[in-house]
């Protein structure tokens, strides 16, 4: 079993930044990819950025160059970092982890609780 906690989220106007943190329980964290997702009212959740166990990130098209993701393997911790927020940003964020990177919520082992996000115009 793996516990993970989301934190960071909140409101902001668009073109604002955020960053949001996942604290993760597993102590072998350093060797399970790490991703973001988002679920919009109404919407399916939806892959926005994941990270490998060496680091490499990966981007939806909808927030590469704006969205950076990153790790701390000594805190267990991954980050995502959120310039240029527009409204269609809204959502709920969820971090989850799984044994390889993947963009499948299917394929997600562990989920987070959440974090809301919200941009206004």
């Amino acid at each position: 079993q793996v516990q993970l906690v989301e934190f960071g989220g909140g409101l902001v106007q668009a073109g604002g930044s955020l960053k949001l943190s996942c604290a993760a329980s597993r102590r072998t964290f350093n060797t399970y990819a790490m991703a973001w997702f988002r679920q919009a009212p109404g919407k399916e959740r939806e892959f926005v950025s994941g990270i490998s166990t060496g680091g490499s990130p990966w981007y939806a098209d909808s927030v590469k160059g704006r969205f950076t993701i990153a790790r701390d393997n000594g805190k267990n911790t991954v980050y995502l970092e959120m310039n240029g927020l527009k409204p269609d940003d809204t959502a709920v964020y969820y971090c989850g982890i799984s044994l390889w990177l993947t963009s499948n919520p299917k394929e997600i082992d562990y989920w987070g609780q959440g974090t809301q996000v919200f941009v206004s115009s």
